[in-house]
């Protein structure tokens, strides 16, 4: 599967471009590890979390290209578009649009839980994470750590949001993304933007 083909959000993402010097936490080292994907051949999954403009995207887009050059089929799709794919297809092609999202080895899905889902959506979900659990692995982005992702998914009441959670977070790695100083943390936007005095 060639880069070009997964369509990520950031195709030009590199590990060797990551900025550890912006006053973000980031773990070179489990960066690094990870890159190697190593967690790919071992089914495991990835979450990255942080607020918005964190370069949490970016970051997925770097280990989804190092994916691709190590021989591994990826794809990129933010979680909205994939509820709107599967709740759109008719029921004889549902399985179909099913298989195109289970068939990559690795995953990314960005946006994960920005939306609370309806029971319909996380049914969904739980059809596609139980056909990818044991056999691929899948990276999350959001900007919520996991131990919110239930509430977001129907409180703890929801046998669901259980069977979601219990897929996919005790085999996963994370990836916290949050600012030395979080009261002046600095959006990676802000930093790689348009030059100000170019725009005037």
């Amino acid at each position: 599967m060639t880069i070009e083909s997964t369509n990520f959000c950031e195709p030009e993402a590199c590990i060797a471009d990551i900025n550890y010097t912006s006053g973000r936490k980031l773990n070179r080292e489990l960066i690094s590890r990870l890159a190697a994907c190593e967690y790919i051949r071992e089914h495991h999954n990835l979450f990255i979390t942080g607020a918005t403009g964190c370069g949490k995207s970016y970051l997925a887009g770097a280990f989804g290209i190092e994916a691709c050059k190590n021989g591994y089929s990826a794809k990129y799709i933010r979680l909205p578009d994939l509820l709107i794919a599967l709740k759109g297809a008719d029921p004889q092609d549902y399985l179909r649009v099913l298989k195109k999202f289970t068939k990559p080895v690795l995953l990314i899905i960005d946006e994960w839980l920005l939306l609370k889902v309806s029971e319909e959506d996380q049914h969904n979900i739980l059809e596609l994470l139980e056909k990818r659990t044991r056999y691929s692995s899948t990276i999350f982005c959001s900007q919520y750590q996991d131990t919110g992702w239930c509430e977001r998914r129907g409180g703890i009441n929801s046998p669901l949001a259980e069977a979601v959670l219990d897929r996919i977070v005790y085999n996963a790695y994370r990836i916290d993304i949050t600012g030395i100083d979080p009261q002046h943390s600095v959006s990676m936007r802000e930093i790689y933007g348009l030059d100000k005095t170019l725009s005037r």
